[in-house]
């Protein structure tokens, strides 16, 4: 079974960075809490489909790329 906690973060990490933000910058645009960002980074975190949406939109990024395998 894949690790999806981890691919969500990897993704959400690359996308972020890609995005030139900061992981506070994220969290405040996502409205959820900094540290929340990093265990969602780390792939601590098992972040809810809201959550997941509200940083899909923050990184204007169709929710659907966080879920993506072949991040590179």
């Amino acid at each position: 079974m894949a690790d999806w906690r981890g691919i969500v973060g990897r993704n959400v990490r690359r996308l972020r960075q890609s995005a030139g933000l900061t992981q506070e910058q994220l969290a405040f645009d996502a409205s959820i809490d900094l540290t929340y960002v990093g265990g969602i980074e780390r792939g601590r975190r098992n972040p809810s489909l809201l959550v997941m949406v509200r940083i899909a939109e923050a990184l204007k990024v169709d929710p659907q790329a966080l879920f993506s395998r072949d991040s590179g």
